[in-house]
């Protein structure tokens, strides 16, 4: 996981001296893909740096490796070169010159993914780092999440980051917003199930959906038990089954998965229920081997997670989001290999020989 997302990370000047952006995909060979889901999108995003930003936070604060630290620091360079004065973020970088993409639909200004991951990745890097421009790059951003409507999935984000800026950096003029958005998230579902947005018809996909965790992780802070009620049963009908299937949709990403495992933690952390940490558990064999493949998706020796299975078989390709997501669903392996990994920028990460 670290080794991997270790050698998608370059270096983009534009952004400034030490600033670091992330490839967005990678072969089985550790070579870089551009993005093009949506036409030629670029080559690297702040989608996926505001998440390595997030990771990075937590393993330079559990390990104090002197490496992370410098590593979460360029990334953070580079997603605060990407806001616009007005507070919003633009997605993509065509090439690793920084030229941006300013009109794309995946990267153009607007009520995003792009813009909410942002806001949790740099929110966590003010309160580790202290540094005062990322929280005014926060409160700016959040100017637009807080006046404008966006749906649930993304939402969600923004309750992360108000939690956090709420219980950690005692910015209380957010609870009547996260008050209002943790309502939104409860009434928009299907039944008991939680939908990712008004429009969705069907089950739900997986992919970013969060919502029971950030329900169950709210209600405590916000002395709101129903929202608890809410996300329980919403995980019984939707996650529940899907962990119990060993995830056997036709296809499955690691998003798909680490999103499960997340809002099974939360359940766990909020209710003491054992059955809902041993969900947690089972939902992270996926990773191992507990899957449609029967293969594992995460190949330890190799450091890098494979982009997800489809039709049995396991992706050779290994992109940013897959590895980010791992290491967050992870944590403690992620944190067990930076403990002992050394500097990935000054010598570069190697395969760990074969058993035997």
């Amino acid at each position: 996981m670290l080794r991997q997302l270790a050698r998608l990370t370059r270096p983009i000047p534009a952004a400034g001296g030490d600033a670091l952006a992330i490839a967005v995909y990678g072969d089985g060979g550790g070579a870089h893909i551009v993005a093009k889901e949506s036409g030629f999108e670029g080559v690297a995003c702040v989608d996926d740096a505001a998440r390595l930003l997030d990771v990075l936070c937590d393993v330079w604060a559990r390990t104090k490796q002197p490496w992370a630290e410098r590593w979460a620091r360029g990334v953070l360079e580079f997603v605060l070169w990407m806001q616009e004065p007005d507070g919003r973020w633009i997605n993509f970088v065509y090439d690793w010159d920084g030229t941006r993409n300013l009109h794309g639909i995946t990267s153009a200004t607007g009520e995003s993914f792009w813009h909410a991951r942002a806001l949790v990745g740099v929110s966590h890097a003010w309160l580790t780092f202290a540094d005062e421009r990322a929280r005014d790059a926060v409160l700016a951003g959040l100017d637009h999440a807080v006046s404008k409507p966006a749906p649930s999935d993304v939402r969600a984000l923004h309750i992360l980051t108000a939690r956090r800026l709420i219980a950690d950096a005692g910015v209380t003029s957010l609870r009547p917003a996260m008050l209002g958005w943790v309502q939104e998230l409860a009434a928009c579902r299907d039944g008991d199930v939680l939908k990712n947005n008004d429009e969705e018809t069907g089950p739900p996909h997986l992919w970013a959906h969060i919502q029971e965790g950030v329900l169950a992780w709210s209600s405590t802070l916000l002395d709101e038990p129903g929202l608890l009620d809410v996300a329980a049963r919403s995980a019984e009908a939707l996650v529940v089954p899907a962990v119990d299937a060993r995830f056997a949709a036709t296809s499955t990403s690691p998003y798909d998965v680490a999103s499960c495992i997340y809002s099974l933690d939360r359940l766990s952390e909020a209710t003491g229920e054992q059955r809902w940490a041993a969900l947690a558990s089972d939902a992270r064999a996926w990773f191992d081997g507990r899957n449609a493949a029967a293969a594992p998706v995460y190949d330890r020796r190799r450091g890098r997670v494979a982009d997800g299975i489809d039709e049995g078989r396991v992706s050779e390709n290994s992109g940013a989001e897959s590895n980010i997501v791992a290491s967050e669903a992870l944590l403690d392996d992620a944190l067990d290999v930076a403990r002992a990994l050394e500097d990935p920028f000054a010598r570069p990460p190697v395969d760990l020989p074969e058993p035997g």
